[in-house]
């Protein structure tokens, strides 16, 4: 009987180690969220606005508060994928094929296209999201849409 109990005990304790997942070695790394690409574009559109804005001051008054919307939908979305984001200006620059046109016309026209392309991002992710995510997704779709009416 003796022996009986200490099998018994023995056993109980080593049955739940095995489902446990304790000796299942997984590998492969997590796949990455699909919305993540999505903080590191509202970063870039942000660098551009900033970059134009410091190439010409005029311009200043209406890209830095594009810029800074940017960064928060940036902030906000890498809190909900579980990620982090580079703080305040340690921002990604944009890159010399984004430095903004010496002419007012064209930076303008160049920061409308990107603000569209980001704009389709943005609908596409809301599009496809958990109901959970849709409703940010379809804000930073909704805020690029007037940033558009607002670079004119």
């Amino acid at each position: 009987m003796l022996r009986a109990g200490t099998l018994l005990a023995l056993g109980g304790a080593a049955a739940p180690l095995t489902g446990c997942g304790l000796f299942d070695r997984d590998d492969e790394p997590p796949e990455p969220d699909p919305h993540a690409p999505l903080v590191d574009e509202s970063l870039r559109l942000a660098a551009g606005l900033r970059a134009a804005a410091t190439a010409d001051p005029d311009l200043a008054g209406r890209l830095v508060p594009l810029a800074e919307a940017h960064e928060a939908h940036a902030t906000e979305l890498a809190r909900v994928i579980g990620t982090a984001t580079p703080s305040g200006t340690a921002a990604p620059s944009a890159s010399p094929s984004e430095a903004p046109p010496a002419d007012r016309a064209a930076t303008l026209t160049a920061l409308r296209q990107a603000e569209r392309a980001g704009r389709d991002t943005a609908t596409q992710a809301c599009a496809a999201a958990s109901a959970e995510r849709a409703a940010l997704l379809g804000s930073i779709a909704a805020a690029r849409a007037t940033h558009l009416e607002a670079l004119r």
